[in-house]
């Protein structure tokens, strides 16, 4: 069994060639910030319940509804983090890139990376001293 079978090394390794991607699509939106008319790009993140469920072949827990006036409780719900907020600033060139935004995406993508990266690393290190090779 190769460690590209480890479904966590699969998630892992999914996550870093994402935000390798988005990398590129967030510096070509900084590339065209003066292009006139140019709508800002970014990818759709990658679901990892779905491949999550499948390696686990576990079903999440889900509240029972007793009567349907109730609440529904989640617990991937983030609070107020769903809404997104639209840019209000208004660029020269009526472009939908604002420097300051792809800026902040770009290092919150690095960081994301970084992350990933260590834990896959950190992951390789741990099975190294669980076969004896440290």
């Amino acid at each position: 069994m190769g460690i590209s079978n480890i479904s966590v090394f699969q998630a892992l390794k999914t996550k870093m060639q994402w935000h390798q991607e988005r990398q590129g699509v967030l510096s070509q939106n900084v590339a065209n910030a003066d292009t006139p008319g140019y709508m800002g790009r970014d990818l759709k993140a990658p679901v990892f319940s779905d491949s999550l469920e499948k390696a686990t072949n576990v079903k999440p827990v889900k509240l029972a509804v007793t009567e349907p006036g109730h609440m529904h409780a989640s617990s991937n719900r983030t609070f107020g983090l769903d809404r997104k907020a639209g840019s209000f600033e208004v660029t020269p060139d009526e472009n939908s890139v604002v420097l300051e935004e792809q800026m902040m995406k770009v290092t919150s993508n690095q960081m994301d990376y970084q992350a990933a990266a260590t834990l896959y690393s950190r992951g390789l290190g741990l099975l190294k001293t669980a076969i004896g090779r440290s």
